[in-house]
């Protein structure tokens, strides 16, 4: 591995943009530390305009300064988690930030116990056009607010529902224990991370083992984690008959302001798309040969394919592929290489993985752990979709409406990967890396908006069942989980006796209704793609620069993508026939 000191600087990002050296963070810290207890003076204060504005622009100050303050902290703890003076650095200002919240906690409660002409006005004098959005927030919310007495109840129980999720945590990463499986030739323990590779071997004995004492590990907890994850529906159901919901998916959708259609379109849309799944399921089983499992879908199936490149071959080629967006982005690209935006290389104690982070005021950052592989070409541009994304609301918008929403976070990033691999079709002549890709995109699609759109599917069906008051049990939750399974992937592949409890070890199910936005995500990035590729830009810039300056829902369908229609899914559903069709043909 390589010493972060003997790195050459331009492979190494520069943390002085945020905030110069160390010395000036002590500064600011202390000068935060004192400056964050002035919001206190407005409490109980809102009903004032003058007040109510001094109000949301020291917060925005503070909130933007204290950004960075934690981005400088954090950042430079990722480089190397063992250097004691930015872990002390990392650790203080968390407990800042906890300070800081409970000091303006009283906002939120108080801007929504205003009365609701006093906040119309607000929102239409132009005095409060930075803050009409987030107003206008507080008066759609209006409506489901209960009383201060109501709500403090519910908070004070919310260390209590709060702990589905805990007790899923705490089972899945350290009560659970995996046996030991031979893998060439070695006796190997499973884990989270090396069950995923497992299922990608070559040797089909392997990933049976794998997957069946994989799953045999969770059924020693079978009735426990069925209890649990009931108890996580039942409090969903009822906190959304307290706030006046007609379910569970409406109080989850109205948090980002997404129409209830969004979530029905998508289920019924990918629903009618099944039938290509099935296609695609079946030609894997032509290609590998035999009886196909639950445990054959993730093999390969084109081999010793991929884009072994160094850095900055690598990045060239992302530059190269991101054309179609024009020159100022392409200015950026090689901006962002050059200037100290990204941190390429893994070193020792470097934080692993991969994204894009920063500070609004501030270009944003790209940190990698690059070696020459197709993922990692791959991540370049996926993350480099980030920061353009960001760079651009930051450009366009005041602090207070820059940042994104969750649902829109990974748009940018995706419609980057699909750019790559447009580009990488027209240009090279390697009809096995061609089929590598092809396969690559086939399985981003089916395992991003097939697979999601199941889980989204099987959260909707228990939360409906527990609405109607029919239990959820082992059996029901299995049963019901089979019986999607068959539908989404059809008769070509057994439907192993292990996949009906596939629920029983999704962690995503207790962050409900989340998962839909995979598959939302990536249907807006294809359709965005497409338009790229068609030669409108325009619109696809609109949505990079809207920030969260809406809706999320709103914003993408100002740029020409309503995710209430079906239109945006079938045309994923045209874009994965015609991919299977190439690969049909091989």
């Amino acid at each position: 591995m390589l010493q972060r000191d003997n790195i050459d600087k331009k492979y190494k990002w520069d943390l002085s943009a945020i905030i110069p050296n160390d010395n000036e963070w002590e500064t600011r810290f202390e000068k935060f530390a004192k400056d964050y207890k002035e919001i206190a003076k407005f409490d109980g204060k809102l009903g004032d305009k003058k007040s109510l504005k001094a109000c949301l622009d020291l917060l925005n100050t503070l909130n933007c300064e204290f950004e960075k303050l934690f981005t400088y902290a954090r950042m430079h703890k990722d480089e190397d988690s063992k250097v004691d003076k930015y872990v002390g650095f990392a650790d203080r200002a968390s407990s800042l930030a906890a300070e800081f919240g409970a000091t303006a906690s009283f906002v939120s409660p108080q801007l929504s116990d205003l009365p609701l002409e006093y906040l119309n006005d607000a929102i239409k004098d132009k005095v409060f056009c930075d803050y009409d959005y987030m107003l206008s927030e507080v008066v759609r919310n209006k409506a489901h607010i209960l009383s201060e007495k109501e709500e403090k109840l519910i908070a004070s129980y919310s260390s209590v529902t709060g702990t589905f999720q805990k007790i899923h945590s705490a089972m899945d990463n350290a009560d659970i224990s995996y046996d030991e499986i031979e893998i060439d030739g070695k006796l190997v323990r499973l884990s989270h991370g090396n069950y995923s590779l497992a299922l990608q071997h070559p040797d089909r004995n392997v990933r049976k083992a794998a997957f069946e004492s994989y799953y045999a590990s969770y059924k020693k907890y079978i009735n426990l984690i069925a209890t649990n994850y009931g108890g996580r529906v039942k409090t969903n159901v009822l906190l959304s008959q307290i706030r006046g919901f007609e379910s569970a998916a409406a109080a989850e959708l109205h948090g980002e302001g997404i129409p209830q259609a969004v979530y029905d379109c998508l289920i019924e849309t990918v629903h009618k798309g099944q039938n290509l799944m099935h296609q695609y399921i079946a030609y894997r089983k032509s290609v590998m040969g035999g009886e196909q499992n639950m445990y054959d879908l993730y093999v390969p199936l084109f081999k010793d394919a991929g884009l072994k490149l160094e850095y900055e071959q690598a990045y060239q080629l992302v530059v190269d592929a991101l054309q179609p967006l024009g020159q100022e982005y392409n200015n950026l690209l090689i901006q962002a290489r050059d200037g100290g935006w990204i941190d390429v290389y893994e070193t020792p104690n470097k934080r692993s993985g991969a994204y894009s982070w920063g500070a609004y005021g501030v270009h944003p950052f790209v940190l990698l752990n690059y070696t020459p592989t197709t993922h990692d070409v791959f991540t370049i541009a996926h993350e480099l979709g980030h920061a353009m994304h960001s760079y651009f609301s930051d450009k366009a918008l005041p602090c207070i409406k820059a940042g994104y929403s969750i649902f829109v976070a990974e748009v940018a990033s995706t419609v980057n990967e699909v750019l790559l691999i447009k580009h990488l079709e027209k240009t090279s002549n390697d009809k096995n890396l061609l089929n590598f890709l092809n396969q690559y995109y086939l399985d981003m699609i089916r395992t991003t908006i097939f697979r999601q759109t199941m889980f989204s599917e099987f959260e909707k069906n228990a939360h409906n069942m527990e609405q109607n008051g029919i239990p959820l049990t082992v059996q029901s939750l299995s049963q019901m989980y089979l019986k999607l399974n068959k539908e989404y992937y059809g008769d070509s592949v057994v439907h192993n006796p292990e996949i009906e409890t596939e629920w029983m070890r999704i962690p995503h199910f207790y962050n409900s209704f989340y998962v839909y936005k995979y598959a939302t995500g990536l249907t807006t990035a294809i359709a965005f793609a497409k338009k790229i590729l068609a030669g409108d830009t325009e619109s696809y810039f609109k949505f990079l620069k809207a920030g969260g300056s809406k809706s999320p829902y709103e914003i993408i369908k100002d740029a020409g993508v309503d995710l209430s229609t079906a239109v945006p899914y079938t045309t994923v559903m045209s874009e994965f026939e015609e991919v299977l069709n190439k690969l049909k043909k091989v």
